[in-house]
């Protein structure tokens, strides 16, 4: 008995055999009604999850899924089975570009490159938000920001009145029946279906653990950044940093943009938009997408599936305490919505360009590739990386360079600098080259060493730990090296390009707040999809040899956990891999690397398993509440009674938290108010990362830029004068104080608001 990559039965189960269980949408339906009774029982009210279904539904999905099926339609299906493939339509890129993966098993369905309904909805999501975005800018520009809902409107009308684009209404056929130029391809089983609205169950239950049932005062420490930036992005654009008035906003903000668009047409609070309903969306479109790419590459939906599994549930080992060489989750899907966003967005862009589409997907590859200008321009240089890979490679096998291919390429890098040089002005938020920051992070606390010694420690240890790093990334994606032959398929080629340069950006780049590590988590879903590609492809291999080198994994794993090893802190790290590496190069060197793959996966699986019940597993003790139980109500009675200009002043910069120094990650004030601050929190200005010198002074240090500014803001808390009220009125233009409880406020402003932990004043006779 082998293990090997023969086409599965439930892959080549005809389609109608869905039917006996129903429908796929059967899944997404309990799904849904999991995600409203869970909702409903956080405090979200029936009124605002009916008018963001609504909104999310008819304003994004559907109008965006008409869109990309008109846009990116393959043709009409020529039937079922026994068809053959499809006609070939004009390919997008060249035809290595578009061609299907050799060697991969037909589906034998409708269409040959994995499109389905579920499929077309998901990418339709992405480019509805990707047009909102693009509309809401200059409609809230100009003042009108409703206006956002001129361009959903104008095309499900166009669709619904233009004979030639009703078509395009339709979902997939039943048997042989065709999509009509995009519409539906073939149906995704009934089996996968089931999969992976497991998968976002799994999502919407840990959201629900650590976000949903969490008080707003006591969830993760940036909810208050991005609360303040949605108000800021619903009130202004060009936006600035609203905790520090007149700073240049240099950071991925289209994201507010969508949240900010949504609070208007909806009116939905931008609270339970932020804390509750926003990125759920994005969460279980994101899961269909790896699903719907893994299919177009692997050629089976087993493959997509699995690259969803690898994707979310695969970690890397962690076999020594507090030594954990990162190989990134997709777990900050809340935690990071610019993340989240531009994840979604980017998943599209790799479908258009791995796929054949007709010329006009052109029009949907810029709208995405401007919408990730401002979404998470991190993915820019990754899909450049993953272009020009192609493009080097492919033109030394081809002994010529095709514009199928440069013509993307250009396209990237066009938008790149206008990430670089219109939305960020130049702005680097920290990031900066600094080879091996990311381990130099991690031997300080094996070698427990502290900054500023940190900065000169010997790049001996780091270079180990890095390739230590890189065998941990090998446990979960050493399926890339059964590729073979498929590594020379230009689609193989664009998301492995994508992946490295992913990996190199983690090697190379570094941050105050390690933010580089995103660029390892932006890659996670196609290192994962060529991963499982690569055992698809692999040669055969006894199925008790890839057992038993599953269970060695584990068993190594599991041993040296408990055991551990003494000598010194770089001994401790390094000598539980190199046992696996000496095993894993024996094996190898037989021609078996199934069973490489096997024994690193092996050796991983602890790990995965206790962070796969850690996620779904409810913390023991209640979170410490970091906001005063009436600063949310303080924060609206102030909203509603100032205008969208104001500007306020406050003496609230530091988290209530022990730290050394100032923790000024303090928001809430902007972000309950909506208001421009004129002093708050500055830790994730330009003005405050700039200045943080790697290994030397942690950001949260760093003090604020304009201290002349920051005194005469705290001079009137802390002592009140009829001058230096009138020194922020007149030199800043502050209205407003936002403050805790005092009273000698009151002798030279005047008193609006207060409650238990709150107070308002107003600034008169500016």
């Amino acid at each position: 008995m082998t293990l090997a990559p023969p086409e599965s039965a439930l892959d080549r189960r005809p389609t109608s055999s869905g039917r006996r269980f129903g429908s796929g949408w059967v899944p997404a339906g309990l799904v849904c009604a999991g995600a409203v009774a869970v909702l409903l029982s956080c405090g979200v009210s029936a009124r605002d999850l009916a008018a963001f279904a609504a909104y999310v539904v008819l304003g994004v999905a559907l109008p965006g899924t008409l869109l990309w099926r008109a846009l990116t339609g393959s043709g009409r299906s020529s039937g079922g089975p026994s068809q053959g493939p499809p006609s070939r339509a004009p390919s997008l890129g060249a035809p290595s570009l578009g061609a299907s993966p050799q060697g991969a098993p037909s589906q034998g369905g409708p269409s040959s490159d994995g499109r389905s309904r579920a499929g077309d909805l998901a990418a339709g999501l992405a480019v509805g938000y990707a047009v909102e975005v693009l509309a809401y800018i200059p409609a809230r520009a100009v003042g009108l920001p409703l206006l956002v809902l001129v361009p959903p409107v104008a095309v499900l009308g166009t669709f619904a009145c233009v004979p030639g684009l009703r078509r395009h209404w339709r979902g997939e056929g039943e048997g042989g029946g065709g999509d009509g130029g995009g519409g539906g391809g073939e149906r995704m089983p009934v089996w996968c279906a089931w999969a992976l609205a497991g998968v976002v169950a799994y999502l919407i239950a840990w959201s629900t653990l650590f976000l949903y049932r969490v008080p707003i005062g006591g969830a993760y420490v940036d909810m208050p950044y991005h609360l303040a930036l949605v108000g800021e992005v619903k009130n202004h654009v060009p936006p600035t940093v609203p905790s520090v008035l007149g700073e240049r906003l240099s950071y991925h903000w289209f994201v507010y943009a969508e949240m900010a668009a949504t609070s208007w047409a909806t009116g939905i609070e931008p609270v339970t938009l932020v804390y509750r309903l926003a990125t759920l969306p994005m969460m279980a479109a994101m899961v269909v997408l790896v699903a719907v790419l893994g299919r177009r590459l692997s050629g089976r939906w087993g493959g997509g599936v699995a690259a969803v599994g690898v994707t979310y549930f695969l970690f890397g080992p962690v076999l020594q305490e507090g030594v954990v060489f990162p190989t990134r989750s997709m777990f900050t899907a809340w935690a990071s919505p610019t993340q989240t966003f531009g994840a979604l967005l980017f998943v599209p862009v790799v479908l258009l360009l791995t796929g054949r589409w007709r010329r006009p997907a052109l029009v949907v590859l810029g709208v995405l590739l401007l919408a990730l200008t401002g979404a998470k321009a991190t993915f820019l240089p990754l899909l450049l990386a993953g272009l020009l890979v192609v493009v080097a490679v492919r033109g030394v096998v081809e002994r010529r360079l095709r514009a199928e291919w440069l013509v993307p390429a250009a396209g990237t890098l066009v938008c790149l600098l206008i990430a670089q040089f219109v939305v960020f002005g130049r702005g680097a938020q920290g990031t900066a080259v600094a080879p091996f920051a990311t381990m130099r992070t991690l031997w300080g606390l094996v070698a427990e060493v502290d900054m500023p010694a940190l900065a000169d420690a010997s790049p001996v240890p780091l270079v180990v730990l890095t390739a230590v790093h890189l065998f941990c990334l090998a446990c979960v994606w050493g399926g890339v090296a059964g590729l073979g032959a498929r590594l020379l398929e230009p689609p193989v080629l664009l998301v492995l390009g994508v992946g490295a340069a992913g990996v190199g950006a983690v090697v190379v780049l570094g941050h105050p707040s390690d933010a580089q590590l995103y660029f390892l988590e932006g890659v996670r879903p196609y290192l994962s999809v060529v991963a499982v590609c690569g055992v698809l492809a692999a040669r055969r291999v006894p199925l008790w040899l890839a057992g038993g080198m599953v269970a060695l994994g584990v068993a190594a794993a599991v041993l040296v956990s408990h055991a551990g090893v003494s000598g010194g802190a770089l001994l401790r790290v390094v000598v539980p891999y190199l046992m696996l590496v000496a095993v894993a190069v024996t094996v190898w060197r037989r021609g078996y690397v199934l069973a490489v793959v096997a024994l690193l996966g092996g050796y991983a699986l602890p790990t995965s398993a206790r962070e796969v019940a850690g996620h779904v597993t409810p913390e023991e003790r209640g979170r410490e509440l970091l906001i005063p139980q009436g600063a949310q109500e303080a924060g609206r009675w102030l909203r509603e009674h100032s205008s969208p200009g104001d500007v306020v002043a406050t003496d609230l910069h530091c988290r209530p938290v022990a730290w050394p120094e100032c923790d000024s990650r303090h928001f809430w004030v902007s972000g309950f108010t909506e208001r421009r601050v004129l002093v708050e929190g500055w830790a994730y200005a330009e003005s405050s990362l700039s200045r943080a010198e790697l290994f030397t002074i942690p950001y949260l240090m760093v003090p604020f830029a304009d201290p002349g500014r920051l005194a005469e803001n705290d001079a009137v808390f802390r002592r009140p004068s009829a001058a230096g009220v009138r020194l922020l009125s007149q030199k800043y233009g502050v209205k407003w104080l936002f403050t805790g409880i005092n009273p000698e406020l009151r002798k030279f402003a005047r008193l609006r608001f207060r409650n238990a932990t709150s107070s308002v004043y107003e600034l008169t006779g500016r």
